[in-house]
C-alpha cells in the first residue's frame, strides 16, 4: 500500500484519551489509510478482471487456431498448371454408329475337289453406317485378325451341318490367316467406305425394306467396287441391317488353299454375309434396345 509505516501507528495511536484535536488527526489518518485500502482493492478487482478477459480472449483465439486445424486442405493446382479433371461420362452412341459387340461378319468358303465347306466368323473393329445417305453414308473396317473357321456359331449361321473339332479349327484358320491368304500379319484390317446407303428401287411385297450400300471394299491393299443390297429392321433404337456379297480370292492378290495337287481345295468365291447393328435415328416401337433386344448374333 501507498500509506507509510508512521502514518499507519500514527492512526492507531490516538486513543480514548486523546484531545478532541488527537482523535481529529487519527480519524483523518484512518480514514487515509481506509481510502488507500479500498484504492488498492479495487485496482486489484480491475486487474483479475482483466485478467478473466485476456484468458477468454486466448481461448477464443486458441479455438479459431483449432478450427482452422481441422479443416480439410483444399488442393490447389501450381500456377499454370490446369487442375486435374474426374473421369469423362460416358458418350452415348450417335446415329449411326454400329454396336460392335452385336454385330458379326461370317463368311461362306465353299469347297473343290474333296475338300469341305467352311464357315467363318470375324467382329467389325469400327462402323458407322448413315441408312438413307445420299453421299458420306459411313465406313466399315473389319478385324481381320479376329476371324476364326468352322466355329459352332459360324457353321450355325451359315447352316452347315456337324461341327469341326479345334485342332481341325485351329489349322483351317492358320491357313486362312497366313501370308498367301488374308495375310493378317501385314494386313490386320479391311475397310468398306460406303459413298451412299440409299432405298432399293425394287421392293419384295411383305419383306423388310432394302437399301443398298454402294462403296469401295479394299482388301490386302487391293480396292474393288462393291454395291450390298441390305435388308433393314428396326430393333427399339437400333437398326438391324443384313446383306451379302461376293468377291474373288484372286481380285484380292489371295490363293485359294488347295492341297493333294488340287484335289483338295477351296472355291476362288467368298460369300460375305453382314449381321450389323446400327443406332436409328430415333426411339421406335420394336422389340427391344441395344444388341441385347436384338437377341445377338446367329438368329
Amino acid at each position: 500500500l501507498d500509506v507509510t509505516v508512521d502514518e499507519a501507528l500514527e492512526a492507531g495511536s490516538y486513543g480514548p484519551g486523546a484531545t478532541a484535536a488527537e482523535r481529529a488527526l487519527g480519524a483523518s489518518l484512518r480514514q487515509k489509510v481506509m481510502d488507500r485500502v479500498m484504492d488498492r482493492v479495487k485496482f486489484s478487482a480491475r486487474q483479475q478482471s482483466v485478467g478473466r478477459q485476456l484468458a477468454l480472449g486466448m481461448a477464443v483465439v486458441v479455438a479459431a487456431v483449432c478450427s482452422a486445424a481441422i479443416v480439410p486442405a483444399q488442393t490447389v493446382a501450381p500456377p499454370g498448371v490446369p487442375p486435374v479433371a474426374g473421369p469423362p461420362a460416358a458418350v452415348p452412341p450417335a446415329v449411326g454408329d454400329v454396336d460392335l459387340a452385336g454385330s458379326r461378319v461370317y463368311v461362306f468358303v465353299g469347297k473343290t475337289g474333296l475338300g469341305h465347306n467352311h464357315a467363318v466368323v470375324g467382329l467389325l473393329h469400327a462402323g458407322r453406317v448413315v441408312i438413307g445417305a445420299a453421299e458420306q453414308a459411313g465406313m466399315l473396317v473389319f478385324d481381320m485378325q479376329s476371324f476364326r473357321a468352322d466355329t459352332a456359331e459360324a457353321r450355325k449361321a451359315l447352316g452347315l451341318q456337324g461341327q469341326t473339332d479345334s485342332w481341325t479349327q485351329q489349322q483351317v484358320t492358320t491357313n486362312m490367316t497366313g501370308a498367301d491368304v488374308l495375310d493378317v500379319a501385314h494386313h490386320p484390317t479391311a475397310t468398306f467406305q460406303i459413298r451412299s446407303a440409299l432405298a432399293a428401287p425394287r421392293q419384295a411385297a411383305n419383306r423388310p425394306p432394302v437399301y443398298e450400300l454402294v462403296g469401295v471394299f479394299t482388301l490386302r491393299g487391293q480396292a474393288r467396287e462393291v454395291v450390298i443390297p441390305v435388308e433393314v429392321e428396326q430393333r427399339g433404337g437400333w437398326l438391324r441391317l443384313r446383306g451379302m456379297f461376293s468377291i474373288k480370292q484372286t481380285d484380292f492378290g489371295m490363293k485359294p488353299y488347295t492341297k493333294l495337287g488340287g484335289a483338295v481345295g477351296v472355291a476362288d468365291e467368298l460369300r460375305i454375309n453382314g449381321d450389323v447393328l446400327v443406332r436409328a435415328a430415333g426411339p421406335t416401337h420394336g422389340n427391344g434396345a441395344g444388341a441385347s433386344a436384338a437377341g445377338g448374333v446367329g438368329r
